[in-house]
């Protein structure tokens, strides 16, 4: 891979190793929910990029829609990248975290992000591990 991917690749684990303190806090506290939205979302973003980035590089497939997030899961899971639906959920609950403004979707989703989505992260991470062995 190259140095671009290298860089994402690694932004994303050390965003999904500081997303993964939320299970040590408290979630009901406010500051740890609104830390838990944000670094749930950059992980995403940070997650489906890197995905974009090895189906470019490993299947050479491009036919993306610019930008679109969708797509690129569901090209990652015909890839065999990933391999649960949750992570279309996850795309929908990272949307509605864009417009969380009182902490309310959050509080909402909070437990499924931790109890749930950091794993599928972390899932992904070894998937992408192995892909440079």
């Amino acid at each position: 891979m190259d140095e671009k991917f290298s860089r994402r690749f690694k932004s994303f684990c050390n965003s999904l190793e500081a997303l993964s303190e939320a299970r040590e806090r408290d979630l009901s506290d406010s500051f740890v929910l609104s830390g838990t939205s944000a670094k749930f979302s950059i992980t995403f973003d940070l997650s489906w990029k890197v995905m974009k980035d090895i189906l470019v590089q490993y299947y050479a497939i491009t036919g993306f829609v610019a930008g679109s997030p969708r797509v690129v899961l569901r090209e990652a899971f015909k890839a065999n990248l990933i391999s649960d639906d949750a992570w279309m959920d996850m795309l929908k609950v990272r949307n509605e975290l864009a417009h969380d403004y009182d902490c309310e979707i959050v509080k909402k989703h909070c437990n499924t992000i931790v109890e749930k989505y950091i794993d599928l992260f972390y899932e992904f991470e070894e998937v992408v591990k192995k892909l440079g062995d």
